[in-house]
């Protein structure tokens, strides 16, 4: 504890500074307010079960879709998983999935801790892509909804999973 107190200290008068990794973000020489202010940031940031994954669980339950959720088995652990149709639903998050990229980037770059951040957005959306990527070559189908479309209108969204779902049938019943 007293090191850290002494890292703050130096870090106040401008004697050590925090470098921000280019490659991979870290918190590295950061200190958080307290050990409950961290472990109240962690526990914020749910990684399932979020307001817009269970709005649009509920509108495919109420359409009759049967579903999996957060299967850990396959990569990137899907939201939604329909297995006999091998269809995916990843429920992005605007921020943490960079959705239009290009405006948040300039957004972030205003903000504190810019590098960081920037830093973080980019790394999951390379993670993102080298999930779909491996999905898609294990014969997986994706659709990927946005946590705002899927917030403004669930039955929609709902609406658009069971209209690909139905173009999967139609054509498993041609190819018979």
């Amino acid at each position: 504890m007293r090191l850290i107190r002494e890292r703050v200290r130096d870090l106040a008068r401008g004697l050590v500074s925090l470098t921000v990794a280019k490659r991979a973000p870290s918190y590295r020489g950061l200190v958080p307010a307290s050990m409950v202010a961290s472990r109240a940031a962690h526990g914020a940031s749910k990684k399932s079960g979020t307001n817009c994954e269970i709005l649009l669980r509920r509108a495919l339950r109420a359409q009759g879709l049967v579903f999996t959720v957060n299967v850990a088995s396959l990569p990137g652990c899907p939201d939604i998983v329909f297995s006999r149709a091998r269809l995916i639903v990843f429920c992005d998050g605007d921020f943490w999935h960079g959705r239009r990229l290009d405006a948040r980037v300039r957004r972030l770059s205003r903000g504190h801790n810019a590098a960081y951040w920037i830093s973080k957005i980019r790394a999951n959306v390379r993670r993102d892509t080298k999930n779909r990527r491996t999905l898609r070559e294990l014969g997986w189908q994706l659709l990927r909804l946005w946590e705002s479309e899927i917030k403004a209108d669930p039955e929609r969204a709902a609406e658009r999973i069971r209209r690909f779902l139905g173009k999967r049938k139609a054509k498993e019943r041609k190819g018979r």
